[in-house]
């Protein structure tokens, strides 16, 4: 099912440059279904039934799920889940190598590809949310990126912590007033471009390469906080009780990378590991750290255009989650029967809610 060739007709037009662009938009008429959405707020278990509802393959848009041997702490989908359904850009890079979100389409981009030629609406889905924008909005043109640069500021910022921002402040204070302080990786990258590219950052972030040429169906999910809050918990003590000591400890002896020790429920571990705290307050350290990435996840959804948000609270039933799923997204019914499934009577459409504060 691949993309057939289209005539249309410009004669007459006054502004080609619009006429072309309308054009681009029509000829993106595969459909791409995204499910995004904060951690713990259960993506995983509704796409695989989704997956297996329309005969498709789930391609993970996760930064850390990449790297192998990296499983407990990650919250990659379990051997059954993978074996039910087929996972892409999964266990794709060693700890002691990088991923970035230009590497992500590279890879991304013929296998959707692959599934379209095949019939199946590729299935994409994540919480890494740079990702999903570089994929349906594009990414700035920057440099690559430079080890030796890196760790050279990285050993910097650790003779003197707070280093890094000071120095992102004096090359470009409009990118430095949208980055936390304390996000040390994003600064690291933004001082990076400033030097190799010999321009500022927040000046080079204005030029995106094209989007994908798909046309996108975005689904966020959501929970009220202090449900979304109780799982996270839930799931720190059930990541600990499988054995994320021994993981971490089994990684440190992989040379990992500074980008996979950033890894929540890692470099908390590596603190505890080299006795700066019990286990804890590693413990606590992490169910800290991640609602906070939730909430800094939930923000980063929000700001995304065409997203159709989708209240999870109170299901934890994944035969539930996907009937609502079907339910409430307008046009998502419509690509299973475009693909030859008819899984329920046509559902109502749901009126589209307004995203509550309340929700992460």
């Amino acid at each position: 099912m691949g993309r057939g060739p289209r005539v249309i007709d410009l004669r007459g037009s006054d502004d080609r440059e619009s006429v072309g662009l309308l054009c681009y938009y029509i000829f993106m008429s595969e459909d791409v279904i995204v499910i995004a959405g904060p951690t713990c707020v259960g993506k995983t278990e509704a796409a695989v039934l989704l997956a297996e509802l329309i005969g498709t393959e789930i391609i993970s848009a996760d930064s850390m799920q990449v790297y192998r041997h990296m499983d407990i702490g990650t919250e990659k989908p379990t051997p059954a889940q993978r074996q039910r359904v087929r996972h892409h850009l999964i266990d794709i890079v060693e700890p002691s190598g990088g991923y970035s979100a230009g590497r992500f389409i590279e890879d991304a981009a013929p296998v959707i590809e692959k599934l379209l030629s095949e019939g199946k609406p590729p299935l994409v889905v994540g919480g890494t949310g740079l990702y999903i924008r570089a994929m349906t909005r594009g990414l700035f043109k920057g440099p690559s990126a430079d080890r030796a640069l890196r760790d050279e500021l990285l050993r910097e910022e650790a003779e003197a912590p707070g280093l890094l921002y000071a120095r992102l402040m004096e090359l470009d204070p409009e990118a430095a007033g949208k980055i936390m302080p304390s996000d040390l990786r994003r600064a690291l990258r933004a001082i990076e471009v400033c030097l190799k590219g010999r321009r500022k950052f927040s000046e080079m972030t204005t030029a995106l390469t094209a989007p994908l040429p798909y046309r996108f169906l975005k689904i966020g999910l959501l929970r009220q906080r202090p449900e979304l809050y109780r799982m996270i918990e839930q799931r720190v003590d059930e990541m600990f009780r499988a054995g994320l000591v021994e993981e971490v400890r089994n990684v440190l002896t992989m040379n990992p990378s500074q980008t996979a020790m950033q890894a929540i429920g890692y470099k908390e571990i590596v603190g505890h590991l080299r006795g700066q705290y019990g286990l804890d307050e590693a413990v606590r350290l992490i169910k800290r750290n991640t609602k906070r990435y939730a909430k800094r996840q939930f923000t980063w959804f929000k700001k995304e255009e065409g997203m159709h948000w989708v209240d999870m609270t109170g299901i934890r039933d994944a035969q539930e989650a996907l009937k609502k799923l079907l339910h409430e997204v307008p046009g998502l019914y419509d690509i299973i029967i475009r693909h030859g499934k008819s899984p329920l009577p046509r559902p109502q459409r749901a009126a589209e809610g307004k995203v509550q504060e309340d929700r992460a």
